[in-house]
């Protein structure tokens, strides 16, 4: 019996889990409760990944920008209609990137939600900026554009959004103030990939954004990430520093007779056996995020009453909103409660998680000036946010279990 993390494979393995827990259910009705546990995430497989890694080691091109790579950047580039994507070891490389394309220098500053992971930040405080933390709206937990433009100063020098749980950001008025004090928008995407705001893909609306392929996200090559360019200007520049600030990507295509060091960068390309492993997963999704609906909407269907009555809050997504179903998460009404939940849930062998702890409150946060006041709706829901378990092969059986343990909390 398999009580591990382990990926499953559509198919044999699937349906062989699913009996084993239906066995165990019944068992429980006749008074045992040696149930499966539930994991938080674990990895999917499409069907297609072995194959596509044996070919290209067959390829005898295992190092970056290899077939695979070349057909991740041909399918998102197609389908989410940007000038030029480029894989990336991670997404926080690729927020490296986005910062190395700007320029950023000690002094800047960059408006950035405090509600969110460190790598957002980290990408600009490595080239020297100085971070300035916009709180959330209480509804998509999304930074709040009513507040963007009075944290606007002379030294701004860009403004990084968070498509949080994969539901966009109000992108019609971020864009506005942007572009009225000319400053760039980056997309940090991790959660957003195949969303859409007003019918128009997260990703697409700033000058640069960014991917995340982590194992919790919904296509995965275990790590890695993307950098979308929307501004045709970056383009030759990235590749470049891509390249560890050589101009070998020219010469690759036969555009120079030999390649040289040019300008700042670092190794960002990954394997071609992740790519290889990401293309059979970026190939299947439709039927990925099919999945990933039908569990969203599970949880939403039976557990919006009970939050109702139980003054909780469950996930907001505005009617011109289309969400990447990355996640979902309750909002209890206290950080005791919350925590009480999390442990009655672990009791059962359901994992659950809390998210993101406020940026401007962290030991780094103070040391950029952050002070208790100045996020509190992101002080307030980094409190009561509950993630529960969610990924592409999550039952309803086991869903259901979930569901359950959550209407006997007390």
């Amino acid at each position: 019996m398999n009580r591990s993390n382990k990926p499953y494979v559509v198919g044999k393995e699937f349906g062989r889990r699913d009996r084993q827990i239906q066995t165990l259910k019944k068992s429980a009705l006749k008074g045992q409760t040696n149930f499966l546990h539930i994991p938080f995430n674990r990895p999917f497989f499409s069907g297609n990944e072995l194959e596509f890694i044996q070919q290209a080691i067959k390829n005898s091109k295992l190092s970056g920008d290899g077939i695979f790579t070349k057909r991740c950047h041909d399918l998102l580039e197609s389908v989410l209609g940007v000038s030029r994507v480029l894989l990336t070891t991670s997404c926080t490389h690729a927020l490296e990137m986005a910062a190395l394309l700007l320029d950023i220098k000690p002094g800047d500053e960059v408006i950035v939600p405090s509600f969110t992971f460190p790598s957002t930040v980290n990408a600009f405080v490595l080239r020297g900026a100085r971070p300035v933390f916009i709180d959330i709206r209480a509804d998509t937990l999304n930074l709040d554009e009513k507040l963007l433009e009075r944290l606007i100063t002379p030294r701004t020098r860009g403004i990084l959004v968070v498509h949080y749980a994969g539901v966009g950001c109000e992108m019609d008025a971020i864009l506005e103030v942007a572009d009225r004090h000319g400053l760039p928008v980056i997309e940090d995407s991790a959660h957003g990939l195949f969303g859409k705001y007003k019918g128009k893909y997260l990703g697409t609306f700033g000058c640069l954004a960014t991917l995340s392929f982590h194992e919790t996200k919904n296509f995965t090559c275990g790590e890695g990430g993307a950098l979308l360019i929307n501004d045709p200007r970056y383009i030759e520049r990235a590749e470049i520093i891509r390249e560890k600030g050589t101009n070998r990507s020219r010469f690759f295509r036969g555009e120079l007779e030999k390649y040289t060091w040019v300008d700042v960068g670092s190794s960002y390309l990954p394997s071609d056996i992740l790519a290889a492993f990401l293309y059979a997963q970026l190939e299947a999704r439709e039927m990925i995020q099919s999945q990933r609906k039908r569990v969203w909407e599970y949880y939403f269907e039976h557990l919006k009453s009970w939050a109702r009555n139980s003054g909780v809050q469950v996930p907001y997504v505005p009617t011109y909103c289309e969400q990447s179903y990355y996640m979902f998460y309750l909002l209890l009404p206290s950080l005791e409660e919350r925590q009480a939940m999390i442990a009655h849930l672990k009791a059962r062998q359901i994992s659950s998680v809390f998210h993101y702890l406020p940026l401007h409150l962290s030991i780094m946060g103070r040391r950029f000036g952050g002070r208790e006041d100045d996020c509190p709706v992101t002080a307030h829901i980094s409190d009561r946010v509950l993630r529960l378990p969610f990924y592409n092969d999550l039952t309803e059986a086991d869903q259901a279990r979930v569901i359950d343990a959550i209407r006997d909390f007390k």
